[in-house]
């Protein structure tokens, strides 16, 4: 029996032809290398959540950020673990702290052949692990926070990252951060806001890597909860568009995908998103026993995240995904 028009088979039968007609494609470009690295160390250290992951030396980091320069990659994302952590989280703006001398070392070494982005938060360098300073009763105070942000922000500008991204999910966070820049002539500093971000499970191997777990409950009351349907999501990203993000993203992303769709076209702005430590882990845990195909996987959940609207993906993946993506 014969059918009449077209037959989408057709268009399968190759690779070639698969790849000719192919309409969602992830190019080294849209990726961005989420590094991690620790004052004091003399040689990298292995985190064991994360297979293949490490916490630099300033040294290695320099090394691996030049890897990724030359795979094509698009951008990194800086986190710092310093050696001595207190409850303002004074390493995060102090100049001689271990992300601005990253900075430093990192624009001096790779200049524009990609983006060197710096997250800005506390829980890296806080003794209790929030992302802001607390309370007498140990609650986040979002106003004081937003204060620390604001001097952070500074400190990394001065050091000279290429983009802020604040993740810490303060209420006006964005609107702190674009009027210090402002005022101390980083006003075409842009800003990549973690506007979209989940209290998740799938945070706990990053724990491990930034060393930055809380002390004491959790993160539920000041990110996301995942039960909420996507326009919240899209309401966190307008408004923080409307304080002056000049790109924003979604975290987690594989779970989240229905809300990276929503918020990709409510927006007109660069929208990322976070392929985030334990959707890695899962994907090298199960592929140390054989049980998936991992650079398949690996493609598979990178393509998922670019159809459903993501402009650029942060992975751990990025180096050695822009040697075998096309």
């Amino acid at each position: 029996m014969t059918f009449p028009g077209a037959r989408p088979r057709r268009l399968r039968r190759t690779p070639a032809l698969r790849r000719l007609v192919a309409d969602v494609r992830v190019s080294p470009a849209d990726l961005v290398l989420p590094v991690f690295v620790k004052e004091g160390l003399a040689e990298p250290a292995p985190i064991g959540s994360m297979p293949g992951v490490v916490q630099h030396t300033r040294d290695s980091l320099k090394k691996a950020v030049h890897e990724a320069a030359a795979a094509g990659v698009g951008g990194v994302v800086l986190f710092g673990i310093p050696a001595v952590k207190d409850g303002r989280g004074s390493g995060a703006d102090d100049p001689s702290g271990i992300v601005q001398l990253a900075l430093r070392d990192l624009v001096a070494e790779v200049g524009d052949a990609l983006v060197v982005m710096s997250d800005l938060c506390l829980d890296e360098y806080t003794d209790h692990g929030h992302c802001g300073l607390l309370t007498a009763t140990g609650e986040v105070d979002n106003d004081s926070t937003l204060e620390r942000y604001a001097s952070i922000a500074l400190a990394q500008a001065r050091a000279g990252s290429q983009v802020i991204a604040p993740s810490g999910m303060m209420d006006g966070q964005v609107a702190a951060i674009r009027a210090a820049l402002d005022s101390q002539g980083f006003s075409e500093l842009p800003i990549l806001s973690y506007s979209t971000k989940y209290a998740s499970a799938f945070y706990g191997p990053f724990r491990d890597a930034a060393e930055c777990a809380p002390q004491f409950g959790d993160r539920s009351a000041y990110q996301q909860d995942g039960a909420r349907s996507a326009d919240e999501g899209v309401r966190e990203a307008l408004l923080d568009i409307a304080e002056g993000a000049d790109a924003v993203m979604v975290k987690p992303a594989l779970a989240y995908l229905d809300v990276l769709r929503a918020v990709a076209q409510a927006v007109d702005v660069p929208v990322a998103a976070y392929q985030v430590s334990g959707e890695y882990a899962m994907v090298e845990a199960a592929a140390a026993q054989g049980w998936i195909d991992r650079e398949r996987i690996i493609a598979e959940q990178l393509v998922a995240i670019r159809r459903a609207g993501a402009s650029m993906i942060l992975t751990y993946w990025a180096t050695e995904a822009a040697g075998w993506l096309d």
